[in-house]
């Protein structure tokens, strides 16, 4: 349901937008990287990465 949510979110996104994403489910902190790492029309940025939380902005490629 994360990643869904997330997915949904960051299409919505402009050419250059970016989207702060906060993941404390641990099913979550891989498969919400996973995807955004692997596919081209985004770019992914971890700001923290602690045992309790995952803390990533998702910026729409041009």
């Amino acid at each position: 349901m994360a990643l869904l949510l997330a997915k949904r979110a960051a299409e919505s996104l402009s050419p250059g937008d970016a989207l702060a994403i906060l993941i404390i489910d641990t099913g979550a902190r891989q498969d919400i990287p996973r995807y955004f790492s692997s596919t081209r029309n985004f770019s992914l940025n971890t700001l923290e990465d602690s045992p309790h939380r995952l803390l990533i902005t998702v910026t729409k490629r041009l």
